[in-house]
């Protein structure tokens, strides 16, 4: 895989130096996690430009009331998938064996409900 190919929000940093494997999906499950979790993106911006800038540095947080509520094993589930170094970020086969996924898949039900300012966040979020 050699092409850069994915939208701003999503793309790995790999993908956008044009060289990656399958990885690079589980960098954009991470995004998405973390997007449905607090209502943000990790990597943010008013542009398109600035959003993959943003990307290529890596750097996010998961400080602020949204996150007060997210566990520690969700929070460490997230920043394995968001790994910027791609050889150490987990596999899919490692992404189902985590912590968080087991613990959830084994639940009748959520317990908590999501938070409602993670709710707000994202009907606010739109892609620019």
């Amino acid at each position: 895989m050699s092409q850069r190919a994915g939208t701003a929000y999503y793309i790995a940093p790999e993908v956008l130096r044009k060289n990656y494997d399958e990885k690079c999906d589980l960098w954009s499950c991470g995004v998405i996690l973390y997007i449905l979790l607090c209502g943000y993106p990790p990597f943010n911006g008013s542009t398109e430009k600035i959003i993959m800038d943003n990307v290529m540095i890596g750097k996010f947080s998961m400080k602020g009331r949204e996150w007060e509520n997210v566990s520690k094993e969700a929070k460490d589930f997230i920043m394995r998938l968001l790994e910027y170094d791609f050889t150490k970020r987990l596999s899919a086969k490692d992404a189902l064996n985590s912590i968080w996924i087991k613990k959830f898949s084994e639940l009748d039900e959520v317990k908590k409900p999501l938070a409602m300012e993670a709710l707000s966040n994202l009907k606010s979020f739109h892609v620019i």
